[in-house]
């Protein structure tokens, strides 16, 4: 049964943790608890509390709970340990998530960290992984795995998986090599335990695997993971040495973190924020795009003013200003907000700009047709002048169009300038369609109210 985290049980759990020599009392509590429910437990307590709980969990279960924390939060509670306590706990963790837990210390407490390592192999990983940028493939990997060479025996490779399985948590497959490191194929371990113990591993692995180079980002990674249906992928380097693997989970995670910092950035928050954040970095990230959105409106209110002598002649025109522009609006996300889901689940989309625009200049012809004729039937039914009708449904035909081609053009050509096409889909483009939807609308009342 899954764990269930309440007051209740945080309540209990902290009185506990007051209570002198009361550790068989918490790890009763505790003991059944998965880490990554753990970490959630640590969220709810105060720091002091969080280090008491770890000093209680054996080194091995405290330190799989901190590579499940925030940065943050992980940061908060490594400060109540020394260099020497904390390389006790990388001693558990994967080189990967060890890298990244040294990357958010300080540079004097990272290379003491590394020091105090006792395991030269794990140090020499961590070494080597920090060369690589966190979000590349290099950055993603770990170099825990287990591989065999091709002129071994099953026998001997069966000894070899023994050996290196003591660093290796979950085993998904055997990676084959030359005498050279250079990755050769896979091995299923059902053809390994079925085979004869003289045979070679060269005569029955399969010389056909995908890999992904180091330099690789780790995008490419998730999409050559996600179109193989990949739970584990190995890295080499330029010459095809087999450098580490990359597990499904690291790869949910950057994912997460990129659909996360794009929501944001569709809301108009410029920063990767969170919401125990200060309240001083909450607001900076915020404040840009709340800015633009002024400044668009003070436009927009100017804009009003150069027509101000048609509202006067039709002072009903007035009433239709909200329908416009959140009209506008709301199809330019529409129109975006599936831009920038095609360019996350596939780049080459951007070759095929044509198409899109003929199918994307369709649907919003279909839209503008539909919505336009409703607002007209609206107007003829509340008895509103037949002038008025017509200039509100030519206006909202024209917003429809040109609102969906902002919301189309605008993230391609962000993504080819390099910029994340996930700024069109929030402010940007609702402050943008908000002006042209006024310009359109006033443009063709000057028109029909002066011919």
């Amino acid at each position: 049964m899954a764990f269930e985290l309440t007051e209740e049980f945080i309540g209990v759990l902290q009185d506990c943790l007051k209570i002198p020599d009361s550790n068989i009392a918490v790890l009763e509590l505790v003991d059944e608890i998965p880490e990554q429910d753990l970490s959630a437990i640590l969220y709810e307590l105060e720091t002091e509390e969080a280090v008491a709980l770890l000093n209680i969990l054996s080194t091995e279960k405290s330190a799989q709970v901190i590579s499940e924390l925030d940065t943050d939060i992980r940061l908060k509670v490594l400060k109540n340990y020394s260099p020497e306590e904390i390389a006790a706990f990388i001693e558990y963790i994967d080189s990967d998530d060890a890298v990244d837990i040294i990357n958010e210390l300080s540079i004097k407490t990272g290379e003491e960290v590394i020091a105090f390592i006792k395991n030269p192999e794990k140090a020499d990983h961590i070494i080597d992984l920090l060369h690589y940028d966190e979000d590349c493939a290099g950055g993603l990997m770990a170099k825990e795995l287990i591989k065999a060479n091709l002129n071994w025996t099953i026998d001997r490779c069966i000894e070899e998986i023994r050996a290196q399985s003591k660093n290796v948590d979950k085993i998904f497959s055997v990676y084959v090599v030359d005498d050279n490191m250079r990755l050769l194929g896979i091995l299923s371990l059902k053809k390994l335990l079925l085979s004869d113990d003289n045979s070679l591993v060269g005569d029955i692995y399969e010389p056909s695997i995908e890999s992904v180079e180091s330099y690789r980002s780790g995008t490419e990674v998730a999409d050559l993971m996600r179109k193989y249906d990949l739970e584990t992928i190995p890295v080499v380097n330029i010459q095809g040495k087999l450098l580490g693997r990359i597990t499904i989970d690291d790869v949910i995670d950057l994912i997460t973190e990129q659909a996360d910092l794009e929501r944001q950035m569709m809301a108009g928050i410029s920063n990767d924020a969170e919401e125990n954040d200060s309240v001083w970095l909450l607001s900076k990230s915020r404040l840009p795009w709340l800015i633009v959105g002024m400044i668009g409106g003070i436009l927009g209110a100017q804009f009003i003013g150069l027509f101000e002598n048609v509202i006067h002649q039709v002072t009903a025109m007035a009433f239709f200003i909200p329908l416009i522009t959140a009209t506008g609006g709301n199809v330019g996300i529409q129109s975006s907000s599936m831009i920038v889901q095609s360019l996350a689940r596939d780049s080459s989309y951007i070759g095929m700009e044509f198409h899109r625009f003929w199918k994307g200049f369709l649907v919003s012809l279909i839209n503008g047709v539909a919505i336009s004729s409703l607002v007209f039937i609206f107007n003829i039914v509340l008895k509103q002048e037949i002038d008025l009708a017509l200039t509100v449904s030519i206006a909202l035909f024209c917003v429809v169009l040109v609102s969906s081609f902002m919301g189309t053009i605008t993230p391609l050509f962000l993504f080819r300038f390099g910029v994340n096409p996930a700024l069109a889909s929030g402010p940007f483009i609702t402050t943008a369609n908000d002006l042209l939807g006024l310009g359109i609308y006033f443009s063709v009342a000057h028109l029909l109210y002066t011919f």
